[in-house]
């Protein structure tokens, strides 16, 4: 009778299964100091991939395709990227000199500044808004035909900083991602297990920071910002290098 099986279809997917759960008991297996040191390598690993990653978007400078907005005040559309720094820093943790966290600045920005213009009467909720955007901008009272000032004039810088960090958790094997102003004015966080955080979540993180596709925010569950507890540890020395 004719089948559309191949052969060696059944024996490759019982290589395939072995060799996972081959994986699997090897995780289990896994001292804690040799859990320790993976997950300072996977650190130090993507702190390296990081850094190569945006010193190239900095010299190709491409669109970014996100639009932050502040309701009803301004709306920066399909900003250019622009710089960033990969910087880390590492601490005593455990017998042993680990890193503590990445941290990832960039900034994205169109050619010119976007005006806006106001009634005096908004004039101070404008300006709040704006500052906790972190936007810089000028102000210019405008006045009318009769010199009174009814109008005011608000010209924003058009650049926004992203931010993101990095945030392992040595005792439970996760790492913490907080994104600030990525896709839009606004924090978020994700936890991934240390075994899920390879190349490919950073390539996700990537595509997600120009606009390409939102895949990097499916791959792990958002956590609230601050509900984790730091890991408490007395006596321990920190140093920061930034690239």
């Amino acid at each position: 009778m004719p089948t559309d099986k191949k052969p060696g279809t059944l024996l490759e997917a019982l290589r395939a299964q072995s060799d996972a759960m081959r994986g699997q008991d090897a995780a289990v297996k896994k001292t804690p100091d040799e859990a320790l040191k993976d997950l300072d390598r996977k650190m130090w690993k993507s702190f390296k991939w990081l850094d190569e990653a945006i010193s190239h978007l900095a010299v190709i400078r491409p669109v970014v395709n996100h639009e932050y907005r502040i309701p009803e005040v301004l709306t920066i559309a399909s900003p250019q990227f622009d710089q960033g720094f990969v910087s880390y820093r590492r601490r005593a943790f455990g017998g042993q000199e680990v890193v503590e966290h990445i941290e990832l600045f960039y900034r994205v920005a169109l050619p010119k500044p976007v005006d806006a213009t106001f009634p005096v009467s908004s004039v101070r909720e404008i300006d709040d808004r704006l500052r906790n955007a972190q936007l810089k901008f000028t102000y210019r009272a405008i006045h009318d035909d009769d010199h009174i000032v009814r109008r005011g004039l608000f010209q924003v810088t058009a650049a926004v900083t992203g931010f993101i960090k990095f945030l392992p958790d040595y005792r439970r094997q996760t790492i913490e991602v907080t994104l600030r102003n990525v896709d839009r004015f606004e924090t978020v966080a994700v936890e991934f297990a240390a075994d899920k955080f390879d190349d490919a979540v950073l390539e996700d993180l990537v595509r997600f920071i120009l606009g390409e596709d939102n895949a990097f925010l499916r791959r792990a569950p958002l956590v609230g910002i601050g509900a984790r507890k730091p890991q408490a540890l007395p006596n321990e020395e920190k140093t920061t290098y930034r690239v």
